[in-house]
């Protein structure tokens, strides 16, 4: 059951998400503009803790009142749309 938690706590931080710009490094060490994925932490902080240890969120760890999806964040909560939407 806490599998599923987990993926549908992801699966709303993205579908309540905000984009932002900012700036991260790429592959090669250089920095590069990039859109980032913020949404409010209104959930689980267990949920949101494992989240964050599997490399799916930044920073949930943070007194912020929201959290940004990793890339792979991102990338997961695409896969699970197709899991629980379609």
């Amino acid at each position: 059951m806490e599998e599923k938690i987990e993926e549908l706590t992801l699966l709303l931080l993205y579908l309540t998400a905000w984009e932002e710009p900012g700036y991260a490094y790429n592959n090669q060490g250089e920095i590069s503009e990039q859109k980032f994925y913020s949404s409010w932490k209104g959930y689980s902080f267990d949920a949101l803790n494992n989240l964050t240890e599997k490399n799916y969120l930044y920073g949930s760890k943070y007194k912020n009142k929201s959290v940004t999806l990793t890339p792979e964040g991102v990338k997961q909560a695409k896969k699970l749309m197709k899991k629980y939407l379609n």
